[in-house]
């Protein structure tokens, strides 16, 4: 296996499911109803969906930066508002996350090993730690969610 390919497998891991530390991104959102992701139930703290938009974004951030983009993401694009708390609205962010995460696998299925060790862009850290790093991000916002939505489903919040 080369290492592009456990890089996928890591990402598929991350995104889909048969992850090692449990529910992957995608299984931690199942389930969630738009009124629960909009939901702030923690004071200062973030709603599932202001964090499934934020997984989106550095997913996002993660493909630009493939193709020479830096991705300085402002304050609005890391963390953009709801605007529309529809379920509709809310399906179409999952729906979001799954391209991103596709958008991703694809630009990674480019890459040739021999150059993971090289800046993703000069200045930056390197294509493998970049691509390890939006895994973890991911992954540490998935932890977030699962909590939030453990709240829901055992009735402590509304």
């Amino acid at each position: 296996m080369t290492e592009i390919e456990r890089i996928i497998d890591q990402l598929n891991r991350a995104f889909v499911g048969e992850a090692w530390h449990g529910p992957a991104v995608f299984e931690i959102l199942e389930g969630i109803t738009a009124q629960q992701a909009v939901a702030h139930p923690l004071a200062g703290g973030h709603s599932i969906w202001e964090l499934a938009l934020h997984i989106t974004a550095w997913t996002r951030a993660g493909s630009r930066r493939l193709q020479g983009d830096r991705a300085q993401l402002t304050d609005v694009e890391n963390f953009p508002p709801v605007t529309d708390s529809s379920e509709r609205a809310w399906e179409e962010t999952r729906e979001s996350i799954k391209l991103a995460y596709e958008e991703l696998c694809g630009a990674i299925l480019l890459l040739d090993d021999s150059k993971l060790d090289q800046p993703i862009i000069e200045g930056m850290s390197s294509i493998y730690v970049t691509l390890h790093g939006v895994i973890q991000h991911s992954l540490y916002h998935a932890g977030q969610i699962a909590i939030l939505k453990k709240a829901f489903s055992e009735g402590q919040t509304k």
